[in-house]
Parts: C-alpha cells; structure tokens; sequence
C-alpha cells in the first residue's frame, strides 16, 4: 500500500530528468510514495492541504517504462491510434505524419489551456497534480518516465500552476484545469510560490532545477484526460465536512442546553431502533458533550411541563446524522476512483491500447451534488436553533435576541440575518450541477457531466456551514451564560471558554462583525473541536 513516511529533503528522489536537488525537495516535512498502491484520502489531504512532498516508487517507474515501449511501438505502426497518430475529439480522423507528432502534443497542451476568471486554490491545484500522477505512475497511460519525473518534481517544487476557476465540463475529464498543469511542466503559462507570487512558468523550473518537458506521442492527452480536479476537491471536501458534522453537534448541544431542552431523546436505545450509523454517532456525541450539565439536570423534574422540543432540537442526531452516513457513501466513491487509472486511450493490463468512456465524471459528479444537498440541509436547522434563542416567545425566558436592554441593544438580531442569508444562498447552491450538459466538441461530446461545477459550488457550500454554524455557537454560547449559575455541562464550557479568549460575552451591543470572524475561526482552525475533545474524548 501507499505509505506516508516522514524524510528529509534528499531523501525524495522525485527526479531523474535533470531536476537536480532542487527537484529532490518537497513543500513540507511529510513524504508520500506514489504509485505503490492506491492513495489514501488522508495523503491527498497531507500533499494538498499539508505540503507533504511525493516520491515516485520504484515499480511505478518499471511500469512507466513497460507501458511507454507500447507506444513507442504504436508510434510506428502505419495504422492510424487515437492520441497517438491522430487528432483528438471530433478531429479524430486526420492521421498525423511523425513529424508533425511532437507538434500535435504541444498544441494540445496550449489550447486546451483555455481556462478563464479566477485562480482556483492552491490545494485544489495540488490535489489535482497529485492525482493526475498516481494515474500516470501506473504505467497505464503510456507517458514516458522523464515526464513523470518532472511532474513529482514541480508539486515538491514549492511552485503551483495557475489555474482558472473556469473551463471544465467534467467530461473528458478535467481538460482546461489539467492543460494549465501540463503546461507548467513544458515552461509555459504562469505559477505561484508559496508565497503567492506569480512567476513565469519557465523562470520557475529553472530556479527550482526543472528542465522542461518535450511531449511526446500520447503524452499531452494523457496529461489531461482525468477526473483529477473533482476527485482532489471531493476528497477535501469530505475530510471538511466531517469535521463540520462534529461542530454541528456541538453547536446542537450547547442549543439544547442553552434552550433548555432535553436530551433524553438522544438515549442511546431510543437512537438503535432507527439504526442509522451517522444517526447514533451523532447522539453519542451530543450525550457526551451534556454529560454532566447542571442547566440540563435543572429542569429534569416533574415541575418540567414541555412534552417535547421543536424539531430542530429534537431531531439534531437524524439530520446531521443523515449527513454522516452521504459523506460515507462519497468517501466510498472517492475510494473506489482513488484506485482507478483514468486515461483515453488506455493501456490495459495485456497491453492493448482501447479507447474507453472512463473520464466521465458522473460517479463524481452525483455526490459532489450529494454533499451540497446535506450541507445546506444541516446549516438550515442551526440557523432555525439560533432564531429559537432570538424569539422571546421560543427562549424559555432569555431576553430578547439575548440583547444586554433590549430596545437601547439589538443583541444578535442581525446575526440571524447574516446566518438566513447563508442558508439561502446554501439552497441555491444546493441545485444539482450534474443535470445539466452542454454538449461541446461539434457533438462527440454530446453530454458531460459538470462534475467540476459541482465541486466549485460544494467548496462554497462548506465554507457557508462553516459560517452559520459559527453563529450558532455565538448565540448558544451566550444563551448559555445567561442561564448562570446553572453551570454549563464540562464539555460545553470548555468550547464556551476557548470562544470568549476570541470573542467577549454578554454586554451592550458591539461591532459584530469581527465577533463573527473571530467565531468562525475558532472553528476552523479546530479550536473548538480541540476544546470539546479535551473532556469528551475523540468524537464520531
């Protein structure tokens, strides 16, 4: 299998075709090895998200050589194969003499390079890389070992392609976004370092040891024909989202203990006789977080005369547990295209050359979709939590929109607004990308699958949740001081505690917005899993 291992910056022998040390050094302290196996979701997060540096292993790069002798052989041979001797999509049919072959390749590398608006994320860029090599350490595309080489060496190069937000249809793979790479690796087009400065592609291989690449037959096509991009972006988003699942059940928690609720509905042989995974790991976590809660044990007695909560307490556990268990069911997906080599033509494990439909990006595209659909789903039960404690009517007697004098302070009014705001936008947001085709290539590619759509729009769906569930722990934390002395449960005080070292508690009304910032990065830095953690212990 892959293996994360921990090596100094001579030690990644990432090149053979004239990159020198400088194409040996890797971004970060961690090493993945490609092409041992196929990678795991925790190593694409580690290269793109951690700057952990590549090596090629050593049977990868015999495979490399066994599958570049069979297009060598094809390169000669008088009939006419497709990405070898042939144009590509619908101007399959010319047959390209060997002369014009190199020239075929560099061609398609530029104008398929097409992309437009802005760049999209340096680990997205990463990602894609990454697996764009894996694919090409199989030895199943037919590119040669030098090519291979170069582009292990720009990922630990510490430079990143340019790549615009613009230009994938999700069919054929991600064209445009994998053009802009390849054509990093040939000298052209524009990088960034770490810093996030632009250099000129050809500046940047030199300073960093890299000669460029000559494409060779087949190579350009198999740069680019891949499902990379909405694979790099599912595999991250799901690493995101499941963190997210954890603060929303804290954030769940400390509205229920703030509101006054009850958490007998969370039991655990009320959650078995509906046995959904996600569902149970969900009330596990939300009876943890209130172990010990004097707010909750102030009102367990028969004075208590509410018979049950408003759904958006109640059922916490169903939703975000609902949640859990899509986020599993993309994982299993992202697993299964995690070990696929996806190119067009293809080399087969016999050593035939085919054509195939692989690069279609519809298994991708559905739970990109998927996950947006859960994503908003759960940031609209936080916001209706959060109303809850703003409605004097629905606070079991907090004030109104916990405001320090109501009337002189509007207290967290518009922060509900700002969370209504998200939450509309995360519905729309929540319409699915994989409906929609475009047919392009004068209709040889008569339908796509917006897979890399679906992606872009599921990045800016987390980073809502991320925000209203932000709020929520604001106005959650400050129902909860309000309930004093009742003392919170351990675990919810200490994720209270941690958010008042960024952001005050009660008082007259102030400038919120840097409040909110504040709160969101307490989350995502995962500071406010940390805090939760440190009582409870790892949650689901």
């Amino acid at each position: 299998m892959t293996s994360f291992r921990t090596a100094g910056a001579g030690q990644h022998g990432a090149g053979q075709h004239g990159a020198g040390q400088h194409g040996d050094s890797a971004v970060g302290d961690l090493l993945v090895t490609v092409g041992a196996g196929p990678l795991t979701a925790a190593e694409v997060v580690a290269v793109a998200r951690g700057g952990a540096g590549v090596r090629i292993a050593a049977e990868a790069l015999a495979a490399v050589r066994r599958g570049r002798e069979i297009i060598d052989a094809l390169a000669h041979d008088v009939e006419p194969h497709y990405g070898v001797s042939t144009g590509f999509g619908a101007l399959a049919t010319r047959h390209i003499p060997p002369d014009l072959r190199a020239q075929l390749q560099a061609g398609l590398i530029r104008s398929h390079a097409a992309g437009s608006g802005p760049p999209v994320e340096t680990e997205v860029v990463r990602a894609l890389m990454l697996l764009r090599l894996a694919t090409l350490a199989t030895g199943r595309t037919g590119v040669r070992e030098v090519t291979v080489q170069a582009y292990a060496a720009l990922l630990n190069s510490g430079f990143t392609p340019v790549v615009p937000e613009y230009g994938s249809l999700g069919c054929s793979g991600d064209l445009a976004p994998l053009a802009h790479c390849a054509l990093a690796i040939t000298g052209q087009g524009v990088v960034t370092d770490a810093a996030g400065r632009e250099h000129p592609a050809a500046e940047a291989l030199a300073t960093a040891g890299i000669v460029p690449v000559e494409l060779r037959e087949k190579e350009g096509l198999a740069l680019i024909n891949g499902t990379d991009g909405m694979l790099g972006m599912l595999v991250l988003a799901i690493a995101d989202l499941r963190d997210l699942l954890r603060i929303a059940d804290i954030t769940a928690a400390m509205s229920v203990e703030g509101l006054l609720g009850t958490d007998a509905v969370f039991a655990e042989d009320l959650q078995a006789l509906r046995p959904h995974p996600g569902q149970a790991a969900a009330a596990a976590n939300m009876r943890a977080l209130l172990a010990g809660s004097a707010i909750m044990a102030s009102h367990r007695g028969p004075e208590c005369t509410r018979v049950q909560d408003a759904y958006s307490l109640r059922c916490a556990p169903q939703v975000a547990g609902a949640a859990r268990d899509t986020a599993d069911h993309a994982a299993l997906v992202a697993g299964r295209e995690l070990a696929s080599a996806i190119d067009n033509p293809v080399i087969t494990l016999d050593g035939r050359v085919e054509s195939n439909g692989n690069f279609h990006g519809a298994p991708l595209a559905y739970v990109l979709d998927f996950l947006a659909i859960a994503a908003a789903d759960v940031a609209s039960m936080a916001e209706r939590r959060t109303d809850r404690f703003l409605d004097v009517s629905r606070s079991q007697g907090l004030s109104p929109f916990l405001a320090a004098d109501p009337g002189v302070d509007s207290g967290y009014m518009i922060a509900q607004y700002t969370q209504a705001a998200i939450v509309s936008e995360l519905k729309r947001l929540a319409a699915p990308a994989s409906v929609d085709s475009i047919p392009s290539s004068a209709m040889q590619e008569d339908h796509v699958s917006m897979g890399w759509s679906a992606a872009r729009k599921l990045r800016r769906s987390l980073d809502g949740l991320r925000r209203v569930l932000a709020i929520e722990l604001l106005t959650a934390a400050r129902g909860i001081e309000l309930r004093a002395p009742l003392a919170p449960a351990p675990a919810t005080a200490a994720v209270l505690a941690g958010l008042r070292e960024v952001a005050p508690g009660p008082g007259p009304d102030r400038y919120l917005a840097p409040e909110i910032e504040a709160a969101i990065g307490y989350v995502a830095d995962g500071r406010a899993l940390r805090a939760a953690e440190t009582v409870t212990g790892p949650l689901q």
